[in-house]
């Protein structure tokens, strides 16, 4: 059978170590459905839906057009620690979801109430210190993501070539690099550099089942890894987005005599707007989450040829690894 076997194939009952990012506006049925049929593990992004009523439907659809495992990525406030998730989780666990992914903000309560639902947790860190918190808290897995990563990469700017190796000596839970990969070389090294396996959200945005627009597509496509910048600096929120005229108005806020706060810059952060250039190709029109590996990527594949292939490259490329050596 072809499969790869690590302890994340195990512990989520998948056939290859391959997890798709919990992406706002992005993770949809039809994409995390997709990526579940290539033997992957397809996410739906909870807070992509309005309510939570609305996640019960695309969870149902989802099982629609799959019959493979898939998560739900719920991602904590990193700005309000006052915010109710209770609902969310409801609608997460009457929908007999067995694997949910957590983000953002502390997870101790949101883990606490999933697991007493025998629901396995991937949890995303950006630090080695915070990875051990949550592997207190009872996370199953650890999703790590190192500085070449989109959306929020953390404040200490460490790269996955350090974070991987580091996490490896100090985790016992298994834990999966996200961030940089794009193919199976990529998928190999973090093999070697101790991970179970990786994540990979910008690759799949890319994807043919991606429902953004096909302009956004083809633009970062044509991109390079040099097209990406850092916003939220000065915020202590940092974080990485397509170098747009967003992107750069918010830089130059940020850089102006005294720094800017969240209020000066609300406006431009706005994820409506974001959406807004998702679904319209305007490339210009919000905020474009996307990781340095967009100067990988040059073309867009279904789900089921990426995965193929990357599995192909990362099998090649660890055996002429150990070729080299037994010669």
């Amino acid at each position: 059978m072809n499969i790869m076997k690590t302890r994340i194939t195990e512990l989520l009952g998948i056939q290859f170590p391959i997890v798709e990012g919990g992406m706002q506006w992005v993770g949809r049925a039809q994409l995390a459905a997709a990526v579940s049929n290539a033997g992957a593990l397809g996410m739906v992004a909870a807070r992509t839906q309005p309510t939570p009523d609305r996640l019960r439907h695309e969870i149902e659809r989802t099982r629609e057009l799959t019959s493979k495992p898939f998560g739900v990525n719920l991602t904590l406030s990193l700005t309000a620690s006052d915010v109710n998730y209770d609902a969310w989780i409801e609608a997460i666990i009457n929908s007999d979801i067995r694997i949910v992914e957590t983000a953002g903000n502390n997870p101790q309560p949101v883990i606490a109430r999933l697991k007493e639902h025998g629901i396995k947790i991937i949890h995303k860190c950006t630090s080695v210190r915070h990875a051990l918190s949550a592997e207190r808290y009872g996370a199953d897995v650890i999703s790590i993501d190192g500085f070449e990563a989109a959306g929020h990469c953390g404040e200490d700017d460490v790269p996955a070539l350090i974070m991987l190796p580091a996490l490896g000596k100090a985790l016992k839970i298994p834990f999966i690099a996200s961030g940089g990969i794009a193919n199976g070389r990529s998928m190999a090294a973090a093999l070697i550099l101790g991970a179970d396996g990786v994540n990979m959200g910008t690759r799949f945005m890319l994807t043919q089942e991606s429902t953004i627009h096909d302009e956004i597509k083809r633009v970062l496509v044509a991109a390079t890894e040099r097209d990406t910048v850092l916003i939220k600096r000065t915020l202590r929120r940092t974080a990485r987005f397509f170098n747009n005229r967003v992107s750069q108005e918010i830089i130059e806020l940020e850089r102006r005599s005294g720094g800017a706060g969240y209020d000066d810059l609300q406006h431009l952060l706005s994820g409506q707007r974001g959406l807004e250039g998702l679904e319209s190709g305007d490339i210009a029109a919000g905020l474009i989450c996307a990781s340095q590996v967009i100067g990988l990527v040059d073309d867009i594949p279904t789900c089921a040829d990426l995965v193929a292939r990357i599995v192909i490259e990362c099998r090649e490329g660890l055996e002429r690894t150990l070729a080299r050596f037994d010669r």
